[in-house]
């Protein structure tokens, strides 16, 4: 029976060869995972299980794979998963190692792809091999944000958590921004989030306080958060007025009808351009909540 090595072009014994210039540390975790040191071409295909998922991966649940599993059956993986050897990450993250199991690539970025694939199914997956990104937790952690952050499929406040572990890694918010190629106050926008209550926090990840108020609503004192989201809660969602019937019309047969009104016009919304802020809240008083997300899908696409 050939061994998994084996099954993935490895051969075990060149896996227990030992170049010159191979580092004792390296050629140990050679040894114990049964990975070559060099001098092997990286597959481009593995077999599902030859995959493990990204311990520091910037989602925390991977949810709502239905759709995904369900396209990947049908028309199959379009874009190969960006993923280190098990070997470079040994030798980055000993510490970190948990959950790998015993396969041979961890994937640095595609993990809801590597989801989606074991729930349709799938047998192998396309990969491409970049031992560079498991240079540091910090470089795996700004691959994943950097990979995801034009994305509006991740959860603003998983978002946000991994801009502060980025932070507590690098030392500030403006060396954040730089590394991620945003502004400064595009990285503070976001961290906001993290000022919200424990209540407000889990109101944004359900859905039932908006971004951009929850932001703008972070900046204040924790004491005065709660009024603050109910009164931006209240007005996207005002509540409904119970409207009275209409009285019964006397002599119905003989009474004119009513003469027909013109339609009001549509009301027109007046911002203020003093902040972001402003502008935000203006809309959000103004449009429903279908309007305001093709708002902010339609300003996305322009930054």
């Amino acid at each position: 029976m050939s061994s998994k090595a084996d099954k993935l072009g490895i051969s075990a014994s060149f896996a227990r060869a030992q170049p010159v210039g191979v580092s004792s540390r390296r050629a140990a975790i050679a040894e114990a995972t049964g990975a070559p040191t060099s001098g092997v071409v990286p597959p481009s295909e593995v077999p599902i299980e030859a995959l493990a998922h990204n311990p520091f991966n910037l989602r925390e649940d991977l949810t709502d794979l239905d759709e995904l599993a369900q396209s990947l059956a049908v028309r199959g993986q379009l874009q190969p998963l960006a993923v280190a050897t098990r070997m470079a990450f040994m030798e980055a993250h000993p510490g970190a190692t948990d959950g790998l199991g015993r396969a041979p690539y961890v994937v640095i970025d595609g993990n809801r792809r590597l989801a989606a694939a074991q729930l349709a199914g799938l047998k192998t997956m396309h990969i491409h091999v970049n031992d560079a990104l498991s240079a540091s937790a910090a470089d795996i952690l700004e691959s994943a944000l950097i990979a995801n952050v034009h994305r509006v499929d991740v959860a603003p406040m998983d978002q946000a958590r991994a801009l502060q572990e980025l932070v507590d890694v690098h030392g500030s918010q403006a060396q954040v921004a730089k590394r991620i190629g945003k502004t400064p106050a595009w990285v503070s926008q976001r961290l906001t989030l993290l000022n919200l209550t424990p209540e407000l926090q889990d109101k944004v990840e359900t859905g039932e306080l908006k971004v951009e108020p929850a932001r703008r609503i972070g900046r204040l004192p924790q004491e005065q958060q709660a009024a603050a989201a109910t009164e931006s809660i209240n007005a996207v969602n005002p509540p409904r007025q119970r409207t009275r019937p209409a009285p019964p019309t006397v002599n119905a047969v003989n009474t004119p009808p009513p003469p027909t009104s013109t339609p009001a016009p549509s009301p027109r919304i007046t911002i203020s351009a003093q902040s972001p802020e402003t502008i935000a809240d203006a809309l959000t008083a103004h449009l429903t909540p279908d309007d305001l997300k093709a708002v902010t899908e339609l300003l996305m696409q322009r930054i």
